[in-house]
């Protein structure tokens, strides 16, 4: 990124594409980077609430604006715009830790396997098929469906990582692997459509979230589906099994019969 007088210049490749606007977790975490670079000494980060509003192409500016900063959280205001038009705005909380005697860790008992014992989530003959920006990440699958199997339940459990091992570690890394699933809903589908984010949260539980070797075990759920819109709930643990993000998002879909044929 570079800074400039209207904000944090990004020229994002082409490989980070989904469909005609930029993977949705690689803008939030080059959102969360320009807030960072904006902003000293920021408390670790708590939560991110995204809209994505219109294409982010791969020229964009991201304009970081510090909307409150009190005792103990910060909140900050991204804007990507893109050709002079609002492509996402992202709302940043960052938080300092403070003494609790609440304390509710969630961690699962469940022991899996190393990621490279599941099969791919995408086979190599079907590499060209998936969105550009899939392939910059290591997926296997653990339990679910795949996209457009026809399933009957809307779930969709992975080991994924970045393909790159530069891009493996801090908060922005997590941020933008926790969009990496297709839609909760896609599984139930029998043939490809057009579907879209329309809003996503995510919420860090811990001050400092690491794993083994880059590897995150990621899931997402379809909660409910009508009238073109579906809700899902996300979570992401680390190889020891501590859940350290949690998520929900809003998608629009745009296929009216995904259950023909």
């Amino acid at each position: 990124m570079t800074k400039t007088s209207a904000g944090y210049a990004a020229a994002i490749p082409a490989h980070w594409r989904q469909g005609r606007t930029t993977y949705g977790g690689i803008t939030t975490g080059l959102a969360l980077r320009a807030a960072q670079s904006e902003f000293a000494d920021l408390a670790p980060l708590r939560s991110v609430m995204v809209s994505f509003i219109g294409p982010v192409t791969q020229n964009a500016v991201f304009i970081p604006a510090l909307l409150r900063q009190g005792k103990n959280v910060t909140t900050v205001s991204v804007d990507v715009v893109c050709d002079g038009q609002i492509g996402a705005r992202v709302a940043l909380v960052f938080g300092k830790s403070r003494e609790s005697d609440l304390k509710k860790p969630s961690n699962d008992p469940k022991v899996y396997e190393a990621p490279d014992s599941y099969p791919l989530f995408t086979p190599p003959e079907f590499r060209a098929f998936v969105p550009k920006f899939f392939n910059n990440f290591e997926t296997t699958l653990i339990a679910g469906s795949r996209p457009m199997s026809g399933a009957e339940d809307g779930f969709i459990h992975a080991w994924s990582r970045h393909a790159d091992p530069a891009s493996r570690a801090g908060i922005d890394s997590l941020v933008t692997i926790g969009d990496v699933l297709p839609p909760a809903a896609y599984p139930l589908f029998t043939r490809a459509g057009a579907v879209s984010s329309v809003t996503w949260m995510l919420n860090i539980l811990v001050d400092t979230p690491d794993t083994e070797d880059g590897w995150w075990r990621v899931d997402t759920r379809l909660s409910a589906a009508q009238n073109g819109y579906s809700s899902q709930t996300m979570g992401i643990w680390n190889t020891a099994g501590r859940k350290v993000a949690e998520g929900m998002q809003s998608v629009a879909i745009f296929i009216r019969a995904p259950y023909s044929a």
